[in-house]
C-alpha cells in the first residue's frame, strides 16, 4: 500500500481493523485460549496487539505534541521513509522475537482485548485533525526494528503489525478448528 496523506493510513488502518475484528469477533473463548505452536495462544496475540495499539498511540500522542509546539503547518502529503520501507519489508517474513513490553500477561479476556483496542482506536481517531494539520517531520521515537519512525510511520506500522497478527491469528484457528 502506498501512504500519499494521513487519511490513506486511516483508511487502511480501517479496513484493517475491520477485517481484524470480523476474524476475532468469530473466535471462542476455548479456541482463543488454545495453543498449537509457540507459546502464543490466539488470547495472546490479540492482547499483544492491544498493548502495541496502545503503545503506538502514546509515542503518536507524544509525537504529535512536540509536532504542535513547532507549529509548522502539514503540506497534506505524507511518505514513508525509505528506511521504514526496508526494514518493513525484511520484518515481512522473518519470525521478531517481541519486546518483552509488549509480551501478553494471558490473564486477559478476548473480549477484553478487543475492549482495549477500540478505545484506542478511538484515541487515535481523535488525533487525525492534528496528525493532517501539522508537520510530522523532525518528531521521532525509535521503534525497535523499524529504526526511528514519525507519528505517521507509528500509525503504519500499528495497522500492518494488526495485520500481521490477522494472518497469525487465522493460520492458528484454521489448525484449532481441522
Amino acid at each position: 500500500m502506498k501512504y500519499e496523506s494521513i487519511g490513506d493510513i486511516y483508511s487502511a488502518n480501517q479496513r484493517i481493523s475491520e477485517q481484524f475484528e470480523n476474524l476475532v469477533s468469530q473466535i471462542s473463548e476455548p479456541e482463543a485460549a488454545a495453543v498449537t505452536e509457540g507459546n502464543w495462544s490466539i488470547s495472546h496475540l490479540v492482547e499483544h496487539v492491544a498493548i502495541v495499539d496502545d503503545a503506538a498511540a502514546k509515542v503518536c500522542t507524544k509525537l504529535l505534541a512536540a509536532a504542535k509546539l513547532a507549529g509548522k503547518p502539514a503540506d497534506g502529503g505524507f511518505a514513508l521513509s525509505a528506511g521504514f520501507g526496508e526494514n518493513a519489508g525484511k520484518m515481512a517474513t522473518a519470525r521478531v522475537e517481541a519486546p518483552a513490553q509488549v509480551h501478553p500477561t494471558g490473564n486477559v479476556t478476548l473480549a477484553d482485548s478487543l475492549a482495549r483496542i477500540r478505545a484506542t482506536a478511538g484515541s487515535i481517531g481523535s488525533m487525525r485533525d492534528d496528525l493532517e494539520s501539522y508537520s510530522l517531520d523532525g518528531h521521532t521515537f525509535p521503534h525497535p526494528f523499524l529504526g526511528e519512525l514519525n507519528a505517521g510511520e507509528w500509525l503504519v506500522m500499528a495497522g500492518l503489525h494488526k495485520g500481521r497478527h490477522a494472518s497469525q491469528i487465522q493460520n492458528l484457528l484454521d489448525k484449532i478448528r481441522e
